[in-house]
């Protein structure tokens, strides 16, 4: 039997992720299996899952994913854990129309009860209100008690337990308000070696919540499930794909789901476009997004690795981009100074942040009959743009229209979106596409 909780939070910055974190590291202590998910498309919480508990989080998300992959994702990734630990997105009932792909829509299509996690610096007995607004607003979702986070002292706490006491809610226990643990839950430029550096903040959250949060009770509190097995054995195809994929420094916002996804239809390996000399004997090549805007005199400097990726294109050999991976396929990517670093030189456009804009939302593109669901989210944009792009709708969370391009050259294709691939059935349709001519 599992045990499995959501952690959310009223709102952004009410310190869901540390708490999560703290969970997670407190529960690797007492040698409980422990498998993290991240509601949303978020990349970097799922990177600091990993650091407290060796395993990374993997998304699940309503928007991008039907409602059987996210049951098949809970049952693979979580298959062999003890407690499935699910952190929110945003506030409990914040989604991209009203509560649609919300933590609490979430809630209630797992049926799994929700920690609230509540910012108490502030705030002292009017909690109560507060508390009571989440747990009635929806009855559907079932919140379990509370968190409570930034107390200031003992006394402070034991005014918090009394409004929880008053509402008839259940009161796990708090952490202080300690100094300097302030989590970035989303920071572009961000790199695996600054996330490591967290790693001692982690340390001191979780021997605070040791001593003042049970989380015995918490599981407790927790839904037992059962984990149907799935199978994610290769499918029985005539010719496997030999997938490459570039993961470094530099490119690392990748689903697990989407390599679990190429292995079913073939191999994987892993290459690094700064480090590597170049690229692996291969059929496809995957370029994720990640944050190539911080290594651009690596990748620039790497001309061996450059030119390998221009002819494999130039020679039809299939490659799928996204984001930072279109950039790095580009002719140029100019820095915040307004430096220019030579690219791969395939496509016919040139990326900047010189002048950053923020892009962000969920996107669907509609390419022919195929359908894919994805997320945007970047600062830099395209200019000197001759390159050529396909026939696709692109529509965000509410159907409006986007200005995002998908782009496609011999049997290259890419796009600032970042697409879920997460079935073979789905990469299996974005490979046809590549295949397609114009």
């Amino acid at each position: 039997m599992i045990k499995q909780l959501i952690i959310s939070a009223p709102s952004s910055n009410a310190g869901k992720t540390t708490l999560t974190l703290g969970l997670l590291r407190l529960l690797k202590r007492k040698t409980k299996a422990v498998q993290p998910f991240k509601v949303g498309p978020d990349y970097i919480d799922p990177k600091f899952h990993q650091l407290a508990c060796g395993q990374t989080g993997v998304n699940l998300d309503l928007f991008m994913m039907s409602q059987e992959d996210i049951n098949n994702n809970l049952n693979f990734y979580g298959k062999d854990s003890q407690v499935n630990c699910i952190e929110g997105v945003m506030g409990l009932f914040d989604g991209a129309q009203k509560d649609k792909g919300s933590t609490a829509e979430m809630a209630k299509k797992l049926e799994t009860p929700v920690l609230l996690v509540i910012d108490a610096k502030a705030v002292a007995y009017s909690v109560a209100p507060l508390i009571q607004g989440f747990v009635n607003f929806d009855a559907e979702v079932k919140v379990m008690g509370v968190v409570f986070n930034r107390v200031g002292s003992e006394r402070h706490y034991t005014m918090l337990q009394e409004a929880c006491e008053d509402i008839g809610v259940q009161c796990f226990g708090y952490l202080s308000n300690l100094k300097n643990i302030e989590i970035p839950s989303r920071h572009l430029g961000l790199n695996i070696q600054e996330i490591e550096k967290f790693d001692i903040l982690i340390d001191e959250i979780a021997d605070a919540l040791e001593t003042t949060m049970d989380w015995k009770a918490i599981l407790e509190a927790s839904k037992d499930v059962v984990c149907i097995p799935i199978s994610s054995e290769e499918k029985n195809l005539t010719e496997k794909i030999k997938f490459a994929v570039a993961k470094d420094e530099a490119f690392n916002f990748i689903y697990p789901q989407n390599i679990t996804a190429m292995e079913q239809l073939g191999t994987v390996q892993f290459f690094s476009p700064i480090h590597d000399a170049e690229i692996p004997d291969c059929d496809f090549i995957y370029f994720p997004g990640g944050y190539p805007e911080v290594y651009l005199k690596e990748l620039s400097a790497n001309k061996i690795m450059r030119h390998s990726i221009h002819k494999f294109a130039k020679n039809g050999g299939q490659i799928y981009a996204e984001c930072g991976g279109m950039m790095y396929l580009g002719k140029s990517i100019i820095s915040e100074d307004n430096e220019s670093f030579e690219m791969v030189n395939f496509f016919d456009f040139e990326s900047t942040i010189a002048d950053k804009k923020l892009h962000l939302g969920y996107r669907t593109s509609t390419i022919n009959d195929s359908i894919f669901k994805g997320h945007e989210f970047h600062y830099s944009s395209l200019i000197n743009n001759n390159e050529t792009t396909i026939d696709a709708t692109i529509t965000n969370a509410r159907a409006g229209n986007t200005t995002t391009k998908i782009y496609k050259k011999q049997n290259v294709m890419a796009s600032y979106v970042h697409h879920y691939l997460g079935t073979s059935e789905k990469l299996t349709q974005l490979i046809n596409e590549i295949n397609n001519s114009l």
